[in-house]
């Protein structure tokens, strides 16, 4: 129950992000960046209380990655759209948005086959890298003075991105491997 609440809380923040981050004003940015790390606190605590109190749920497996994605392509798109991320970072948010969307699709397809896509913990590295790099990047909103958190943000996006290709294509093969076995088992 607390699990599935958890990973609830993460969807629902967004919103809430987003209205203090477009209010002027450092205290604004700050509660903004405040609810967005307590929103990544919830992909940890969510699967942890899940294993350690044996609650784990279809209802959890199917929310945690979509919690995942929304918030992080949500607060990229909002980044994106008033100019922390832009020129040609803004690949690297393209990339993020499009992995999200292909592994989406790959997860309903292998469904259809009756075939589960767990996630991986590289996977898991990859949210948690995203998720520090937005991290800098609603900091560099607080403190313009201060490039260098902007431009860590920006880093860390990159070094995201490496791992967010790397997951793809390992997300890809299982794929292609599952519907290899399928095509034989038909024949």
């Amino acid at each position: 129950m607390l699990p599935n609440l958890l990973t609830l809380t993460r969807i629902f923040s967004i919103p809430f992000i987003i209205a203090c981050f477009y209010v002027n004003g450092f205290w604004a940015h700050l509660s903004a960046t405040i609810i967005f790390i307590i929103a990544c606190l919830t992909d940890f605590f969510d699967g942890y209380f899940a294993r350690q109190w044996k609650q784990a749920s279809a209802l959890g497996r199917f929310l945690d990655p979509i919690a995942d994605k929304l918030l992080v392509s949500t607060i990229l798109l909002m980044l994106s759209g008033v100019g922390i991320i832009s020129g040609v970072h803004l690949i690297a948010a393209t990339i993020i948005l499009a992995r999200e969307i292909i592994v989406s699709g790959l997860r309903e397809f292998m469904a259809e086959m009756m075939v589960r896509v767990p996630v991986t913990r590289y996977a898991k590295w990859k949210t948690a890298m995203q998720m520090i790099s937005i991290t800098c990047l609603l900091c560099s909103a607080m403190f313009p003075q201060l490039p260098f958190i902007k431009k860590s943000g920006i880093f860390l996006l990159w070094i995201a991105v490496i791992m967010t290709v790397f997951t793809c294509i390992r997300y890809l093969k299982f794929g292609a491997v599952n519907i290899a076995n399928e095509l034989n088992v038909d024949k």
